[in-house]
């Protein structure tokens, strides 16, 4: 089974999350989220099978996700609402995702790859 590694390549985090699938053998397909951001439906998908809140899809840290000023925002919107807003930049989806079986992971903690991919 191949996995999808959604990721940015200048991210450094993104970097070490490739890094630690290489080395324990995790068969994937990488896709540039800035380039290539899932689709809504996809996105759904991914929500579903990390058992995460919706909100933890975001990266507050981002330099868009200020712009917008999404922090006051979101309170407000659908979750409907939200997922297109992920589905139309990639740059405000929290990275790496890694997707695939009915797994998902967002962000990059060793531990928690070694739980759900090792």
């Amino acid at each position: 089974m191949s996995y999808t590694y959604y990721g940015y390549p200048k991210c450094g985090t993104c970097r070490k999350a490739k890094k630690w699938l290489e080395m324990n053998d995790i068969d994937f397909q990488e896709v540039n989220i800035a380039e290539n951001p899932p689709t809504e439906d996809v996105l759904r998908e991914m929500i579903e099978a990390s058992g995460l809140e919706l909100k933890k899809f975001f990266n507050t840290s981002g330099k868009v996700y200020r712009e917008m000023q999404l922090k006051d925002k979101l309170p407000d919107m659908s979750d409907d609402e939200k997922i297109a807003l992920l589905a139309s930049d990639g740059m405000l989806i929290k990275r790496p995702i890694v997707f695939g079986e009915g797994k998902a992971t967002v962000g990059f903690k060793e531990e928690n790859f070694e739980k759900v991919w090792g």
